[in-house]
């Protein structure tokens, strides 16, 4: 009997969860898979190996419950969906799809699985990107500047580059349209820059020209460095694999410029979003709590961690090796930090849930 009740409640704490899900908790995935291929290429092998592990439940879990949230909940879904505040973060199933099947492809060496999550993740894209452009385009009745944007809009910037890194790290396994396959890894790139450049130019006016209260500087405006991470992952991998399409050969020149163009653009950012942290919760004393949003400040760290030392290898230039054998330890500590949030979050919410259903249980009898 106890334990048929135990099993109810558990049932009725993860339909609470499905109905509140953040739509960007992906990026628990991204930030998870991001920190282990780092720590892969960095030697770090038992942790890549056990992040691994814990992104393919991580993984599954998430995606169980963003099922069960569309099938019964799908008013909601879509609502969030077509929301300029909330739709961004659906964007982070395409990447954290992505970002788990470099992974396998990095640290497991199974590309086969990797394959398939690479067109699962463009067929999200292709319904995300022009659902979420649509709505917030036709919409009659939207909010202000300071209002509708924010950093987790770039995640569109992050999602696309991500279908190019996959696209790219797949195309040695395929022997079949391999051409094909860099050719959409290539133009992915392209357009994830100019995504980027886009939306980064609304957000920078967002922050030197709109008043912006320190409430508002939440976690994904790390994706301002975050985005151009990737593209320079994106764009180092490219480089990578030059010999695999004579026609990347041609472009090795362009990729290389590009590219480094946008790895300084992160690192530039990066001593500007610490400062602009320590204004918000040392200076203002902002409370510092666990949010979901956090892990879009997590995976940037160790994105910019990996794509730093794979753009050394791509230009050949081994002195910035430095940067990755220090950033990585900055980006574990930002994971295990969240992760710990994470624990303690899923603990109380569990407890408030069981105290709230004894109080009404109490309150039923005591009317009888």
């Amino acid at each position: 009997m106890g334990q048929e009740q135990g099993g109810k409640k558990m049932i009725r704490y993860v339909k609470n969860m499905s109905i509140n899900l953040f739509p960007g908790y992906f990026a628990l995935v991204m930030a998870t898979g991001a920190l282990s291929i780092a720590t892969f290429l960095l030697d770090m092998h038992v942790v890549s190996t056990g992040l691994l592990y814990f992104n393919i439940v991580v993984y599954t879990i998430l995606w169980g419950l963003t099922l069960y949230r569309l099938a019964f909940f799908t008013s909601r879904f879509v609502k969030d969906l077509t929301s300029h505040t909330l739709g961004p973060g659906f964007f982070t199933l395409v990447a954290g799809t992505c970002v788990f099947g470099s992974q396998l492809i990095i640290v497991a060496h199974h590309p086969e699985p990797a394959l398939y999550l690479w067109f699962l993740a463009i067929f999200l894209w292709l319904v995300i990107m022009y659902t979420f452009f649509t709505a917030v385009t036709v919409r009659k009745n939207k909010p202000t500047l300071s209002e509708g944007i924010n950093g987790a809009w770039l995640i569109a910037a992050v999602a696309t580059q991500s279908i190019s890194v996959l696209g790219t790290l797949l195309s040695p396994y395929v022997e079949n349209g391999r051409e094909i396959v860099l050719f959409v890894a290539l133009c992915m790139y392209l357009l994830g820059c100019m995504l980027y450049l886009n939306i980064i130019t609304l957000i920078f006016y967002r922050f030197t020209f709109v008043e912006l209260k320190f409430a508002a500087l939440t976690p994904p405006y790390w994706i301002n460095m975050g985005a151009v991470a990737i593209t320079t992952l994106a764009g180092s991998t490219l480089m990578l694999h030059v010999d695999n399409w004579s026609f990347l050969s041609e472009l090795l020149p362009f990729l290389k410029g590009f590219t480094l163009f946008f790895w300084i653009t992160g690192t530039w950012w990066i001593p500007l979003l610490f400062i602009l942290m320590i204004w918000r919760h040392l200076y203002h004393h902002y409370p510092l709590k666990y949010d979901p949003q956090f892990w879009g400040m997590a995976f940037p760290l160790a994105m910019y961690t990996t794509s730093t030392y794979q753009l050394s290898k791509a230009l050949s230039l081994p002195f910035l090796q430095v940067i990755p054998r220090f950033m990585v330890y900055v980006a574990m500590t930002a994971w295990l930090m969240v992760f710990l949030g994470l624990i303690h979050h899923l603990y109380a919410s569990f407890r408030q849930q069981r105290g709230e259903e004894s109080s009404s249980l109490w309150q039923r009898t005591r009317k009888r």
